[in-house]
């Protein structure tokens, strides 16, 4: 099994998951603007989950129907993104909105979205 993140995370890019991260599986995209995690690399420990303050992570197995896409996305994004360690000084970007914000967007999209077990 391993996490995925999820659109909840486009141009928001919290960094609390990476920095908590024992094996530093999470990557840098820049189109989208986001973090990712390589399903390769990931050892579900699920620290990751609590930490990201949009809900943005979930386990593959709780995966929304609106967000499926997400599984292969986060394996084809971090192939050709940059690494982010858990010392990583990156900032949340300045676009970065708030879990109340994002669920509004999906209610405004007809989606119903639990949010992660963990979270």
């Amino acid at each position: 099994m391993t996490h995925v993140v999820t659109e909840r995370c486009v141009e928001c890019r919290y960094i609390d998951c990476a920095r908590v991260c024992p094996v530093d599986c999470f990557y840098l995209s820049n189109d989208p603007a986001m973090l990712v995690i390589n399903p390769d690399e990931c050892i579900d420990c699920k620290a990751c989950v609590p930490e990201c303050p949009v809900h943005a992570i979930y386990p593959d197995d709780e995966l929304p129907e609106a967000y499926s896409e997400w599984l292969d996305r986060n394996a084809e994004m971090s192939a050709s993104g940059d690494q982010v360690s858990s010392d990583t000084d990156l900032e949340p970007l300045p676009t970065a909105v708030t879990l109340e914000v994002i669920q509004q967007r999906e209610k405004e999209q007809g989606w119903e979205v639990e949010e992660p077990s963990d979270a």
